[in-house]
């Protein structure tokens, strides 16, 4: 080795030395700033965490207090832990019961619920309950169906076509709503 490269290995390790003087210098100038963004992120992310884990825990009870209504729906623990935890569950909860026993009473007031799927599938089940055909975005072409066929009842064909017509030719009811329009056409 001769006395150049000693001392470009000396100049390297001095840079290297300077770069960690400079960063020591930082670090104590801007020492607690650095702490509290640290802090900060643990904190947000811990919480998160812990977030998630609590939300997972209340979804678990409530989908285990649902499957016990769904075999007893008079268990008043069951139905005090999915009010408790997932009062959106327990609302379908009580559609799917005021559906099965065809209690209008039960689907009109849900139909003034915050979910906008329940709320829409109680106004059509109640409609179809009481006979009467109601707007639905859900059910759309069932209630166009349904009103239709109110429309023949009552004699009024020409309702009856237009409301037909509404039907999508790819809806699942096209070969349904085709019968029917043949059935009108025979009636004139």
């Amino acid at each position: 080795m001769d006395i150049a490269d000693v001392k470009r290995e000396l100049s390297s390790d001095e840079k290297v030395l300077e770069s960690a003087f400079k960063l020591e210098t930082l670090y104590k100038k801007h020492k607690l700033k650095l702490w509290v963004i640290v802090a900060a992120l643990v904190l947000y992310f811990g919480g998160r965490a812990v977030q998630e884990s609590v939300h997972a825990l209340q979804l678990a009870k409530a989908n285990e207090a649902f499957l016990v209504l769904q075999e007893k729906p008079t268990d008043k623990a069951a139905f005090k832990t999915l009010e408790e935890n997932n009062p959106g569950l327990l609302e379908l909860f009580f559609y799917a019961q005021a559906a099965k026993n065809h209690d209008a009473k039960t689907l009109a007031k849900l139909s003034t619920s915050k979910n906008s799927v329940l709320s829409d599938a109680s106004k059509y089940t109640a409609g179809v309950l009481n006979k009467k055909p109601v707007d639905s975005t859900l059910y759309k072409e069932m209630s166009l169906f349904e009103e239709a066929y109110v429309a023949i009842g009552a004699g009024d064909t020409k309702t009856a076509k237009a409301k037909l017509e509404l039907i999508d030719e790819r809806s699942p009811l096209a070969v349904i709503t085709g019968f029917l329009k043949h059935s009108l056409i025979k009636a004139n």
